[in-house]
């Protein structure tokens, strides 16, 4: 039986094929490819991906790395300009109850024993004001005093100026009692009391400070608590995701199905949002957490999982998504990192780079309703449109052996398509990843060489997608 799907999500789905020469495995595989029809609701606007949706994420021991989060950095600054002109850093993580500051201190990057000063932060300055990019510092809950933060909130806010978004007050506060920074039974109201205090501290002297938070692990009933007492003076609610812990059962096979945890935890979050109109992030997040898992989080399995959950959070509603990478808590490079880093000043693009890169190409403008019929294949579709004259569909198959043979209608007629592949030599693969048959330049750049022209018969557009890859379809009057 056919499986039918309406995605609530930005969607439009699937182009066909080739320009003057056709897509290479169309020939050999259509026959086999399983059939999947796709239908773009042009009429039916689901809500806005904000601009500034694509974020990273960095422990506080980052910072401290000297020339690292700097302008001079200019291979690693253009890699983030590469994935949007607008964007969100957010610093923090479990390095960060454990962090200090001092103005004139020697800086230090270490799991539990971080000291930033000023001449970090007067880079991290220079290297937002060279992204573009805004802001998310979390100031020292676990480990820290009130006049600490307050005296990093001052010196945070001189360098960073008007990149700074907002601050959180502690990392998975949730998890305090956990990690040793509170004793047992730590409950919401606990927290929430420490929070205000530091507030009060910080806007004593900075009037205008911006927070976002709980910033939890888990509890996202800590959430709704803090939009219910603090929601009229937020900028941003802020959650974590992992799709589980790295362990031998953290497997590609997990990754690249539905996570049944997730959809209530971003319908709750949805509904928090909603009721008192402050927008919501994901501001820590990715595969599996702990670094991730090797020969999982680091393969074009996970580019086409990171694409898919992108999606999926802004379907949600969900303001954007910060993805980690770098140095993690434990003081190593996490495998699942988008930006790979060999702490020697070489930085290049890792497969979750080119799902981000993909969602970047694809995910500007109002999200429009799309309904799938699969086959059984496991492949999602999503559509946004630019004035309605525009449209991009992202279809992504996770299939790891079956190609699909799409067929995409859509309400409104288009003229002209252009298809941008995502593809690599398997699932499983490290290397060989390109979007538009192109690589992410060694300066951190990136430009399509090869877009393919949309087939079209009787008004409707055909695309063989092979397993294991996607295509953004860009529609045009």
């Amino acid at each position: 039986m056919n499986r039918r799907e309406f995605l609530h999500q930005s969607t439009i789905a699937t182009g066909l094929m080739a320009s003057n020469r056709p897509f290479a495995p169309f020939a050999s595989f259509a026959d086999k490819a399983s059939p999947v029809q796709v239908n773009v609701h042009t009429e039916q606007v689901l809500g806005v991906i904000p601009p500034d949706f694509i974020g990273l994420g960095y422990e506080i021991s980052s910072v401290a790395r000297h020339g690292f989060l700097s302008a001079t950095n200019q291979v690693y600054a253009q890699l983030l300009r590469t994935l949007g002109a607008q964007g969100v850093v957010r610093v923090g993580g479990n390095t960060a109850d454990y962090a200090s500051y001092s103005k004139d201190g020697k800086a230090a990057s270490a799991p539990k024993s971080t000291l930033v000063n000023q001449e970090s932060l007067e880079e991290l300055g220079s290297f937002l004001n060279a992204t573009g990019w805004k802001l998310i510092w979390s100031l020292n809950l676990g480990k820290g005093t009130e006049q600490e933060a307050v005296e990093e909130a001052l010196s945070v806010n001189s360098a960073v100026k008007d990149n700074l978004l907002a601050f959180e007050i502690g990392n998975e506060v949730d998890l305090f009692s956990h990690e040793g920074h509170r004793p047992p039974g730590y409950t919401f109201v606990q927290y929430l009391e420490e929070y205000r205090r530091y507030k009060a501290a910080v806007r004593a002297k900075l009037p205008y400070a911006q927070f976002a938070g709980p910033d939890i692990a888990g509890k996202t009933d800590w959430v709704t608590q803090f939009a219910a007492a603090e929601g009229h003076d937020l900028t941003l609610l802020t959650h974590h995701y992992y799709r589980a812990g790295e362990s031998p059962a953290s497997s590609l096979e997990m990754l690249l199905k539905p996570d049944p945890k997730l959809a209530p935890i971003l319908e709750t979050l949805r509904q928090a949002s909603a009721s008192l109109r402050v927008p919501y992030r994901i501001c820590e997040t990715n595969s599996f957490s702990g670094g991730g898992r090797p020969g999982v989080s680091g393969t074009f399995g996970a580019a086409l999982w990171v694409l898919d959950y992108m999606f999926i959070l802004a379907s949600a509603d969900a303001a954007g998504v910060n993805m980690e990478t770098g140095v993690n808590q434990r003081g190593f490079v996490s495998s699942y990192s988008p930006i790979g880093d060999n702490e020697q000043g070489t930085y290049t693009a890792m497969p979750e780079f080119y799902g981000m890169l993909a969602f970047a190409q694809g995910s500007r403008g109002e999200r429009l309703a799309v309904s799938v019929e699969t086959q059984g294949v496991n492949l999602t579709a999503y559509a946004v449109a630019q004035e309605r004259k525009r449209v991009t569909v992202t279809l992504i198959n996770k299939d790891h052996t079956r190609a699909a043979a799409v067929k995409l209608t859509s309400g409104h007629e288009f003229n002209r398509g252009t298809i941008l592949r995502l593809t690599a030599p398997s699932l499983e693969s490290t290397t060989g990843i390109t979007f538009g048959e192109a690589s992410v330049t060694p300066d951190g750049g990136w430009k399509a060489t090869r877009t393919e022209s949309l087939r079209k018969r009787a008004g409707t557009g055909h695309i063989l997608l092979p397993a294991g890859s996607a295509v953004v379809v860009k529609l045009t009057e």
